[in-house]
């Protein structure tokens, strides 16, 4: 929400300092994010003078230039080179003397300094209207009336309109602050309960309104009351549409809002003075003089006011005439019933449309305006023939004409007041302080509120209509905590709580527990969003995945079915930044869909690895991560929880190289592999990155049906043997592992459990070795915890598995 401080200090009975009236607003809940100065002509024109052209004669070196002399009246005329063909003696112009910074345009800010030109020395600058941004003509000097003095600063004599803006970070229940005057009673409340002040802002009202003759009469019908429960109008005839007055284009200038023309100026200025959306039709565009507020058929087509079809929804509320639709109501306005230049009547609207129709329209659409932000937020139904009263006034005073009709007012179930009771013992409880009934009565009734009933313990007041998001007595604490400043809340010298007892708390213990883990092994936690694009997509997998109605942006408009893309989106912007050696990780949902209404959102765990191990040093030098970098860390956090795998194979899939994934009881728990160059392209990732994904939903279920168990530790001592085999150079090390664990369940009861590790430490190739082949090595690891295991044991165990790799892997041992 922007505010302009000048436009506010006119609703207010007292000058309040603008840091003063920053911290004000901060204090009552309007969150002030940025104070800025808004300067309608950039520079504010400092350092220019009106100066008038003494003499001027042909520049000696150049045919085009002209050397004149200057008088700006402080001493000596100045010499000044210039090259606008309209330069001429007695002229009264603007200059730019030596030291003065001019804005030209939208070029860079140029600082006058003496500077030669042709061998000419010039002191300044006489200066066209876009170079001090005045105009857009670049055609000659700006020439100025024969009776301006001379030594006059341009300041003084332009007098550019200067404001300071604040940006307010408006939550969405404050309506009642989406306006000038909204934020104005509040600042009073305030300054009233602090200053001990009686303040009332400045009303803007409809006085002066008065009905000409009744020669534009519309007849208005509402007939879906529940969307629009309050219609207001007023016909006004022989309008002038033009350019709109100069204070009135500074205030919405100020405020970043286009002027168009007087009419449309008006109705922009009167939403952002009042809250009010208003909107202006060319009567004579209305068929049949006639307006029916209804809804259309699904499908009907409609031209919106940016010449865009449009296919309506059965639910969205049209204003209509006697043959169709000319406004999406509360939304943005038809291409045909609009104001335009030849416009010379006009019927204008204020009307209370219902907060869920309209930001449903909104959406649909993808029509956010001003307009329709007001009405889904809730607007004060009270307050439209007021508003409507000041709105054509003001068009009558800037555009002429006469109001040509009575106001019709479409008000058929008139709105009672909500009507609240709070007990004070009550705002204690909620806001930690006490507060003196006086107090509370006296911030409720500067904020509007009507105190209808007061007991030694209780008040009940009603709630004014501009407040609709008011209907409980937290509502009224909330309200009284805002205006005493919520930075006065009190701070307890202790505080009572009662500890929260959880049931189901292991996952969150496991949660932090591997945090902390990967934390220790230099990773870093990432947080990404939901929401995805896309574009990283193919069709094939946009068919499964949940798509956004309305979505935030075109970038964002479907939510992720895998960690896999909002990853790589951090990696390649944290190499962009040169931050090269990454390990990332993070848990967050990804959803899916096998329908409509059919929707599944699990929560998955994603570890990403990619640069180097280590930095070089005096002691080593840098090491390149790799695949089996990602792979040890993925194995030893499913030890870390309990979970051992029953297999772990190769699965090609199509976004990474070397796929691997870990299952337990046939379900997939984890994966882990190097994404593909072509993917890593499309991110404009330009080095090797591993990407693994756990299915932590799965295994948070796991992990809840395992108990924890305390061992012993060994008393004997282990043994371990190391035996080489010579295989084919295409298999992997998956395979041999899976053909040892298998020998290990065929042992003999008793003795399985006594082979407690193996693992792979060297691979050898040559061509010694044969054509085709090459060596692993592998490490075998023995413990029996009741004795010490005798050779003879041992031997026997090893020349079983000697045998079985043998005959199934066709292995050679070598000796």
């Amino acid at each position: 929400m922007t505010i302009s401080y000048n436009w506010l200090s006119e609703y207010l009975p007292v000058t309040v300092d603008p840091e003063r009236l920053s911290r004000i607003l901060t204090s009552i809940g309007l969150e002030v994010e940025s104070l800025d100065k808004y300067e309608e002509v950039k520079g504010g024109l400092l350092g220019l003078v009106i100066g008038e052209v003494l003499s001027t004669e042909k520049h000696p070196n150049a045919d085009k230039l002209t050397l004149t002399r200057v008088n700006v009246g402080n001493g000596e005329p100045l010499q000044i080179v210039c090259g606008a063909p309209n330069v001429a003696a007695g002229q009264k112009v603007v200059v730019a003397t030596v030291g003065t910074t001019i804005y030209p345009g939208n070029s860079e800010p140029m600082t006058m300094k003496v500077a030669k030109i042709r061998n000419v020395e010039s002191h300044g600058m006489i200066c066209a209207e876009d170079e001090i941004g005045l105009g857009t003509s670049h055609a000659g000097i700006l020439v100025l009336p024969d009776d301006v003095k001379v030594g006059t600063t341009a300041v003084e004599y332009f007098q550019p309109y200067e404001d300071l803006i604040y940006e307010i970070g408006l939550t969405p229940n404050r309506m009642d602050a989406m306006s000038h005057w909204g934020v104005a009673r509040d600042v009073c409340a305030y300054l009233n309960h602090h200053d001990k002040k009686d303040f009332k802002p400045k009303l803007p009202n409809g006085n002066g309104f008065m009905v000409d003759n009744t020669s534009l009469n519309i007849d208005v019908k509402v007939e879906n009351e529940t969307a629009c429960p309050r219609y207001s109008g007023v016909s006004i005839a022989n309008v002038t549409i033009g350019e709109s007055p100069k204070w009135l284009k500074q205030k919405l200038q100020s405020i970043g809002l286009r002027p168009i023309n007087n009419i449309v100026d008006i109705t922009n200025f009167i939403q952002h003075e009042t809250g009010q959306p208003l909107h202006a039709f060319d009567a004579d565009k209305i068929a049949g003089k006639k307006i029916r507020v209804k809804n259309l058929s699904e499908g009907t087509i409609f031209v919106t006011l940016d010449e865009k079809e449009r296919k309506l929804g059965a639910e969205d509320l049209m204003i209509c005439d006697a043959k169709e639709g000319i406004c999406m109501a509360g939304v943005f306005g038809g291409m045909h019933s609009g104001v335009s230049s030849t416009t010379k009547n006009i019927f204008l609207e204020s009307a209370c449309f219902d907060a869920v129709t309209t930001r449903k329209t909104s959406f649909r659409h993808g029509l956010r305006t001003d307009a329709a932000s007001r009405f889904e937020k809730g607007t004060d139904i009270s307050a439209t023939v007021t508003v409507l009263k000041r709105a054509a006034r003001l068009i009558k005073e800037i555009g002429g004409g006469e109001i040509a009709s009575e106001i019709v007012d479409v008000y058929p179930k008139p709105k009672a007041k909500t009507e609240v009771s709070i007990k004070f013992h009550f705002i204690k409880k909620l806001s930690g302080k006490n507060y003196h009934p006086d107090a509370v009565k006296e911030i409720l009734n500067n904020l509007g509120f009507e105190t209808l009933k007061e007991g030694i313990d209780e008040l009940r007041v009603s709630v004014p209509y501009h407040k609709p998001d008011i209907s409980l007595p937290a509502d009224l604490v909330e309200e009284i905590l805002r205006i005493d400043g919520l930075d006065n809340i009190e701070i307890p010298e202790s505080i009572t709580i009662t500890p929260a007892i959880e049931e189901n708390y292991a996952k969150e213990v496991y949660r932090e527990k591997t945090a902390g883990y990967l934390v220790g092994q230099g990773f870093h936690e990432m947080m990404t969003n939901s929401i995805t694009n896309a574009a990283h997509f193919s069709e094939a997998e946009l068919g499964g995945m949940v798509k956004m109605l309305n979505s935030l942006s075109a970038e964002l408009n479907i939510l992720r079915n895998s960690l896999f893309e909002t990853a790589l989106e951090v990696v390649a912007r944290n190499l962009n930044h040169k931050n090269n050696s990454l390990r990332l990780f993070e848990f967050g949902k990804v959803y899916a869909t096998s329908g409509p209404g059919k929707y599944l959102e699990t929560e998955n765990l994603c570890l990403v690895i990619s640069g180097n191990k280590n930095e070089d040093s005096w002691k080593q030098k840098s090491v390149s991560t790799d695949f089996f970098s990602l792979k040890g860390t993925v194995e030893t956090l499913l030890t870390l929880l309990g979970i051992i795998p029953d297999s772990m194979e190769e699965l090609q899939v199509p976004k990474l190289d070397n796929h691997i994934v870990y299952r337990l009881n046939n379900q997939v728990i984890a994966g882990a592999g190097q994404v593909k160059k072509k993917i890593l392209d499309n991110f404009g990732i330009k080095q090797p990155v591993f990407f693994a994904s756990l299915d932590w939903s799965l295994l948070s279920q796991l992990m809840a049906k395992q108990s924890n168990t305390v061992k012993e530790i060994p008393k004997f001592p282990s043994v371990q043997r190391d035996l080489a085999l010579v295989v084919s150079k295409e298999m992997t090390w998956g395979e041999v592992q899976q053909t040892i664990e298998k020998i290990k369940w065929n042992l003999p009861a008793g003795k399985s459990e006594k082979l407690r590790d193996i693992k792979l430490f060297d691979i050898f190739e040559s061509e010694k070795l044969g054509t085709g082949k090459k060596s692993m090595a592998v490490n075998f690891t023995f413990l029996d915890d009741e004795k010490t295991l005798t050779d003879k044991e041992i031997d026997g165990w090893m020349s079983q598995i000697m045998t079985t790799l043998e005959k199934d892997l066709q292995a050679e041992i070598r000796k």
